[in-house]
């Protein structure tokens, strides 16, 4: 904020919308270290909010939900792998780990992304609906070339 009188930067003062989640063009991202707790199922501050309900909604949201699934599972496989055995061993346990903590988070998947909006702050049930707009609107654009009388709009 610049002060127009004296034609130089005032303090740094946040601006009353700053906050409230107005939506900006650049998307505020967690660090690092916040991903991490993130996705070990930790919360992020209410400033992170919309990048939650957009890392649950997004077209990706699968392979998202999957990458932090072999986040939590990391530290066991790389346990495996320690273990002072035959390194064949070694690998069959920790594939098998990963092949079965993917295949229970692919079981929960939904409910685990619905918790994660709920912690972030939106009534349960936000991300399945909208997922479920999201498609509904690829349905219809999908459509609109093969519409007659009107194409284009919806009278």
């Amino acid at each position: 904020m610049i002060n127009r009188a004296a034609g130089r930067p005032t303090a740094n003062r946040r601006q009353p919308a700053y906050g409230l989640c107005v939506r900006t063009r650049q998307r505020r991202r967690p660090s690092v270290a916040q991903w991490i707790w993130y996705a070990f199922g930790g919360g992020l501050p209410r400033s992170l909010a919309p990048w939650v309900l957009y890392d649950t909604t997004a077209r990706t949201w699968v392979w998202r939900h999957l990458a932090r699934a072999v986040v939590q599972v990391l530290p066991v496989i790389v346990g495996c792998l320690l273990v002072p055995v035959p390194f064949g061993y070694r690998v069959s346990a920790a594939a098998g780990g990963l092949v079965l903590a993917l295949i229970f988070s692919v079981a929960f998947m939904t409910e685990t992304t619905e918790h994660r909006v709920a912690k972030a702050g939106y009534e349960a049930g936000t991300a399945a609906r909208v997922r479920e707009d999201r498609a509904e609107q690829a349905r219809v654009e999908r459509r609109a070339p093969y519409r007659r009388d009107g194409a284009g709009s919806w009278d």
